[in-house]
């Protein structure tokens, strides 16, 4: 069935705008290719949207994301916005999506691409054959739960935040979680500190009752500090990994850079609205604009865009097969370039990839 939808694309800063036009060009190539139409509307997000309009997410973006069929994201925050009160900050433009948004549920893959198995810091024997999926609850936890500020006291000043979970919230993410590995290996590991924080005491209580829906897939519950260790020690141990709001933040990032680079990996947060797709990486400021950035990433996220929101399995795997081939062709972005290597930056990697659709 031949398909027409609308995309929303926030490019936003640092190296969003070199990356996000690599994934448009393939998508819009790959719908040719399918007989499918897709029209990219773009709209200012972050540090963009601030130097525009004074505030991170205009409301004119917003509605264009909620009208949308999906949202594209580049990334967003840099220091030019650093020393702005944190309700005008770049970031606050990513809570405000998920939460308007409704996605409650991120998706983070880190799947290791067999040329790459050199490129990680960590032993062949070690990673060969990593497929782990990190499934984040994204709208609750310590970074949206209340109260939380900055206050004087007698000696100076406290900052506070809360984390603060609800059964609904907790049994939600968990059937996510349970369902993704019926597909998958049928194992979850859970992950939480049961054995000091109140709110991980419910979440596991929760998982538990959620995962009685599930026996067909194995649950298995681990502190935060030991998956920590794990996900470099054992990393093929994992198949489906669930965790909170914080926890899954810096989980994800360390699943990533066992793949070889953050630069390579894609994200689906999904919920009771459209689907917004990014690559996990952040906005790279450091090499902005010097055609430097590993476009892959955001390429990844529009073929898990295809896959999620608009049921298109075949075209997805068409986007993935391209990036496969590029790497055995051994063309690399200075993130993962390595001995005999072919070093290209963000464009002619975007152009190779479109080259190899078939």
């Amino acid at each position: 069935m031949k398909i027409n939808k609308c995309i929303a694309v926030l490019a936003g800063d640092g190296i969003g705008p070199e990356i996000v036009p690599a994934v448009s060009n393939v998508l819009e190539a790959v719908g040719k290719l399918g007989g499918h139409s897709f029209e990219f509307i773009p709209a200012a997000v972050g540090g963009q949207a601030i130097d525009d309009t004074g505030w991170p997410l205009p409301d004119e973006t917003l509605n264009l994301a909620k009208s949308s069929d999906a949202v594209l994201l580049g990334a967003v925050g840099g220091p030019k916005w650093e020393g702005l009160e944190y309700e005008r900050r770049p970031e606050r433009a990513l809570l405000g999506l998920r939460e308007k948004l409704g996605l409650f549920a991120n998706l983070r893959p880190a799947k290791l691409y067999s040329e790459l198995v050199d490129a990680s810091t960590l032993k062949r024997e070690v990673i060969d054959g990593i497929d782990v999926l990190v499934v984040r609850e994204l709208t609750g936890g310590i970074y949206f739960a209340k109260p939380k500020g900055v206050e004087e006291t007698a000696t100076g000043h406290r900052g506070f935040n809360t984390e603060a979970y609800t059964t609904e919230e907790i049994t939600r993410i968990a059937k996510v979680a349970f369902d993704a590995a019926r597909k998958r290996r049928k194992l979850v590991h859970s992950i939480d500190k049961a054995n000091v924080l109140e709110s991980s005491e419910l979440w596991r209580k929760v998982v538990i009752e959620v995962h009685k829906d599930y026996q067909d897939v194995e649950l298995r519950h681990m502190y935060v500090d030991n998956c920590a260790m794990q996900l470099v020690r054992n990393p093929k141990q994992f198949d489906v990994i669930v965790t909170t709001n914080l926890f899954g933040d810096i989980l994800s990032d360390e699943a990533a850079m066992l793949t070889g680079s953050i630069g390579m990996l894609p994200s689906a947060s999904v919920g009771s609205l459209v689907g917004m797709y990014e690559p996990i990486h952040g906005s790279a400021p450091d090499i902005a604009g010097k055609d430097m950035a590993n476009p892959i990433g955001m390429i990844a996220s529009g073929a898990m865009m295809l896959r999620y929101s608009f049921d298109l399995g075949k075209e997805a795997d068409m986007i993935e097969g391209a990036i496969q081939k590029v790497l055995s062709q051994g063309y690399r972005t200075k993130d993962i370039e390595g001995p005999d290597t072919k070093l290209v930056g963000t464009k002619e990697m975007g152009n190779l990839i479109l080259q190899n659709l078939s």
